[in-house]
């Protein structure tokens, strides 16, 4: 009896709460092996192995994390991969809580940001096989930072000095990173490659401070071609580990090195970073990853269903592209999901399985339309600034996006018109009635923006 067919035999009738410890273990190895075979061994062996499952509370997996940094990263990028393994194979679990510590006997209990493992010296550069230019799937929304990474990749000159890629959780930027460390070395293999995460940085840097071997830190770091920091935003308010990066960084622009940084905002949002550093940062290109359109979600789903040689149903597909749109992990998770439950159960995929089996996660997404997520929404359908929709400005290209805005706020929120006005900078409640007869006029004229429409309330509701 294969493994899932064996765990699931066993689940049918158990009580969660009083789960045997082989049984957990039996499960986390199944969790395990899936993780291993979606996100690489690399990635496992970093991220996941030191984890340590606790128990099984209710309907939520209790893991214990060592540190914070680890728990910040493996919510940030690991946790929805977990959580949709394990309720693949056991529907019961509905969460995964991460809580910092392990117990006696498995190893020290680390709770300061500052901690680290002396023995954690490694200065190799892990890149994810999967993460290359080829399978990023390119859209409007990262038209810009895929073409400014990519010639930075082949490129053996210094073009911009850093490049700067942001953007929110699960858009893109880590793969980005990966796919330029891949290229360079495909076309550069001379040049030094080093990536790390800023968490990274900041163990070594401290464990050098520890064993004072500072200089031979600065040597690592200060003799690379290429130094690639992923979410650099960690290391704000490390006044120490700021410094040393400060210096770094300037020390190899001297030297004509190329810089790549990644965070989740722009240097100058940037949150308890010092003003020199945020200046260093805004030297080259900055460039966003917007969050993703309808039809770029489209795409990544079927880039994803080739990846998995499966056929995933054209409503399927529609289904998961308009209600799945905080970000493409967690678009790639819930494909993923559907997959391995036709796989398990041995049932074709159809949209009313998706639904039911996806309904937890959609019932997080569908409580969460409010009137800043509609007027972002609409921006990013547009393609326009919020700025731009919120100004006085009066163009046609950005009154529509308004009013259709107006519009949406009204028919999904329970805002009244001169509340839903007050979110337009100040506008008067005659305003948005105004906007919302003239889109209920323009919808029973046109039929095709009638569907814009549709779509978008699909999407917000």
């Amino acid at each position: 009896m294969k493994r899932a067919d064996h765990i699931q035999s066993m689940i049918q009738g158990n009580d969660e709460t009083t789960v045997s410890n082989q049984f957990l273990k039996l499960q986390w190895k199944f969790v395990c092996d899936q993780l291993s075979a979606q996100l690489g061994a690399d990635i496992v062996k970093s991220w996941i192995e030191p984890l340590y499952v606790s128990h099984i509370d209710n309907d939520a997996v209790v893991i214990l994390v060592p540190t914070e940094f680890m728990k910040e990263r493996i919510e940030g990028h690991y946790i929805v991969y977990i959580k949709t393994f394990w309720s693949t194979l056991n529907p019961q679990i509905k969460s995964i809580i991460l809580k910092l510590g392990l117990p006696q006997g498995v190893g020290d209990t680390h709770t300061k940001e500052d901690t680290i493992d002396d023995n954690d010296d490694s200065f190799d550069t892990i890149l994810d096989p999967k993460y290359t230019f080829h399978n990023f799937v390119v859209g409007k929304p990262n038209e810009l930072a895929y073409t400014a990474a990519l010639r930075v990749a082949e490129s053996n000159q210094i073009h911009f000095n850093p490049l700067f890629l942001y953007g929110g959780v699960g858009l893109g930027k880590t793969h980005l990173m990966h796919a330029i460390a891949w290229k360079i070395r495909e076309c550069h293999p001379q040049r030094r490659v080093v990536y790390v995460s800023s968490e990274k940085f900041m163990y070594l840097f401290i464990r050098a401070l520890r064993h004072k071997e500072i200089m031979s830190f600065k040597e690592q770091f200060r003799t690379v071609d290429v130094l690639m920091i992923d979410d650099i935003q960690f290391i704000g308010g490390k006044d120490n580990t700021q410094e040393e990066f400060f210096h770094t960084f300037n020390a190899l622009v001297d030297q004509n090195k190329q810089i790549i940084v990644s965070a989740d905002k722009s240097p100058s949002n940037l949150e308890n970073i010092e003003e020199r550093l945020k200046s260093r940062l805004g030297w080259g290109l900055v460039t966003d990853i917007h969050p993703t359109t309808y039809e770029l979600r489209l795409s990544i789903l079927e880039a994803k269903a080739d990846q998995l040689n499966i056929i995933v149903p054209k409503e399927v597909k529609e289904f998961l592209a308009i209600k799945i749109t905080s970000n493409i992990r967690e678009l790639e998770g819930a494909l993923n999901r559907i997959h391995a439950h036709t796989k398990f159960v041995g049932r074709s995929m159809t949209l009313d399985s998706a639904q039911d089996l996806l309904k937890d996660l959609i019932r997080s997404h569908d409580a969460k339309s409010s009137v800043e997520d509609i007027q972002k929404k609409v921006c990013e359908f547009f393609g326009i600034k919020l700025s731009d929709m919120l100004s006085s400005k009066r163009s046609q290209n950005l009154a529509k996006p308004r009013h259709v805005a107006m519009y949406l706020c009204k028919m999904v929120t329970t805002k009244s018109l001169p509340e839903i006005g007050k979110r337009f900078s100040g506008r008067d409640h005659t305003t948005v009635l105004h906007a919302v007869r003239k889109i209920e006029a323009m919808r029973n004229e046109d039929h095709e923006f009638s569907k814009d429409i549709d779509t978008l309330l699909r999407s917000l509701r």
